[in-house]
């Protein structure tokens, strides 16, 4: 079997086009609109959404709340570290990521912000298990600072606490932001709901393992982090209702379609309660989704395998060159893509890949 290699989905990106910063609104983000059939590219402004979507279709959106899970202190010995919060597994136990000079034994007791106190209690494969001395949310919110991803070089601010969270954010456990829907606003929902376009609740909490990159040869053999998600029953029914009525299930990002096509794995769409470990990438064959909403990735990352997945290889990458060519802005606060699936995409083979990829070079 031919090498479906990750270089394949590598792209030039000058470093200037990485969004450092929020605009000042959030729809006032660019919209680039890819035809996954024709491959048509449009430009447009993101409150153009509403005149892509017709009365009838269904958003669904990912309602994880990004928690402030990044922590500072130092060790007993007085050498510094950094916890990143992955998953709150106990109202006073976590399981996190630990920066030190050292791997800190199964003991070590941790001061943290806040006039925190903590302790490791062992490795959980690449992870710590900590036991805090108070509840972890309430610490958080009180002394965490937001995470925000490791291509954005500045330290967090408290304009990011509101602006790296959808405004519809309800349910907290997120450790990143399920950024697609970053550019939604309160008028632009409700021009929204106007024009007759039906909305839909997923939960998928986001884990830092989002920007872990491919390190294997072939991207198949990757493994994708596990996060928890639940699809419920109303959301289901939602979906049978738009599909039923002839109209277009719009998944608002990734983390939306990963939710929506774990839960139909069983070969329909069902209520599902669990941890996710679905890697979308060519060749898939979507059950659920027709259209989405999506920001622009990184480079060789499983997020954009998985837009390429949906849209069709050779059509993603020539608008990621587009969007470059016309400085769009990139990644958690940069611009954004609407997507219609490609119905030949799962029929690709590797060989084309590789043919087009050759092409570009």
């Amino acid at each position: 079997m031919a090498t479906l290699r990750k270089e394949y989905f590598a792209y030039h990106l000058p470093p200037e086009l990485i969004a450092e910063r929020p605009l000042p609104r959030r729809r006032d983000s660019r919209l680039l609109s890819l035809d996954g059939t024709s491959g048509a590219i449009r430009h447009l402004r993101f409150p153009d959404l509403v005149e892509l979507l017709e009365p009838g279709d269904l958003l669904v959106f990912n309602d994880t709340r990004v928690i402030p899970a990044r922590l500072y202190g130092r060790k007993e010995s007085g050498g510094r570290v950094e916890l990143l919060v992955e998953r709150i597994t106990a109202r006073q136990e976590a399981l996190v990521h630990l920066r030190a000079s050292k791997p800190p034994r199964a003991g070590t007791v941790l001061y943290l912000e806040g006039d925190a106190v903590a302790r490791v209690e062992g490795r959980h494969g690449d992870l710590y298990r900590v036991v805090f001395a108070e509840e972890v949310l309430p610490l958080l919110e009180r002394a965490g600072h937001v995470p925000l991803p490791p291509y954005i070089d500045r330290p967090d601010e408290p304009l990011d606490r509101d602006r790296y969270q959808t405004v519809y954010a309800r349910v907290p456990g997120a450790v990143a932001a399920p950024t697609a829907g970053l550019h939604f606003d309160e008028p632009l929902l409700e021009a929204l709901a106007g024009r007759g376009v039906q909305f839909a609740w997923v939960t998928l909490h986001v884990g830092a393992g989002t920007f872990q990159p491919v390190r294997v040869d072939d991207v198949r053999e990757h493994r994708m982090h596990a996060e928890w998600m639940e699809v419920n029953e109303e959301t289901c029914a939602r979906v049978e209702e738009t599909r039923a009525a002839g109209n277009r299930v719009v998944a608002v990002g990734t983390t939306a379609v990963r939710a929506l096509e774990t839960a139909a794995q069983g070969g329909e769409l069902a209520p599902f309660v669990g941890e996710t470990e679905l890697f979308i990438y060519p060749g898939f064959r979507f059950q659920v989704v027709d259209a989405l909403i999506t920001n622009f990735h990184l480079p060789e990352s499983t997020l954009l395998m998985l837009v390429c997945a949906f849209a069709g290889y050779g059509k993603v990458m020539a608008a990621y060159r587009e969007a470059v060519a016309e400085r769009y802005r990139f990644f958690s606060y940069g611009d954004a893509m609407f997507a219609t699936r490609d119905p030949a995409a799962p029929e690709i083979a590797v060989a084309d890949i590789v043919a087009e990829w050759r092409r570009h070079r």
